[in-house]
């Protein structure tokens, strides 16, 4: 069985490769559909699709997962619920199942008849894409939430450095 799991992966965090292992306990192969694939550079969505394939693919190897059961695909936002569903399925290989943590997107493949569940959960509170994306802004401690794989990428690409500059304000030079 194929399973579907989407996220924004901003950046991908513990949490979720232990997501990763346990949904494939249950499941042949995982999709992971990389949310958002359109969106780079904002406080929100500061890495690109490609860095986050990057993080992702480096961080389930390291995590000791066969990576010929897991497939990464760019998903970029359509902005109509109702056609969403038809897009996702339109970008991925063919899947029977999705985990999601998302009511609405549980519904939305529900109602496409497709099977659901609710993802399992990783300490939630402490891998958090935006409490980590914070503590980088503010000069905290980041880098244990994430793989060192995850860890490392993020320092090839000056993540830090990007979100500090992402954070500042023009307000002073109006």
């Amino acid at each position: 069985m194929r399973a579907m799991i989407i996220g924004r992966w901003q950046p991908p965090h513990k949490g979720h490769i232990e997501v990763a292992k346990q949904i494939l306990r249950e499941v042949d192969e995982l999709i992971v559909g990389i949310g958002s694939a359109q969106e780079s550079h904002t406080l929100e969505n500061p890495f690109t699709a490609g860095e986050r394939v990057l993080m992702l693919t480096r961080a389930l190897a390291a995590a000791g997962i066969d990576l010929s059961r897991v497939h990464l695909i760019p998903i970029p936002d359509v902005n109509n619920n109702a056609v969403w569903v038809s897009h996702v399925i339109s970008l991925s290989p063919p899947f029977e199942i999705v985990y999601s943590g998302n009511p609405l997107v549980r519904r939305l493949f529900k109602e496409a008849g497709f099977k659901t569940k609710i993802q399992p959960m990783f300490k939630r509170k402490e891998y958090w894409g935006t409490e980590i994306r914070d503590r980088m802004i503010k000069g905290g401690r980041w880098e244990e939430l994430v793989p060192k794989a995850v860890v490392k990428v993020m320092r090839e690409i000056k993540a830090v450095e990007r979100l500090k500059d992402l954070s500042k304000t023009d307000y002073l030079l109006r």
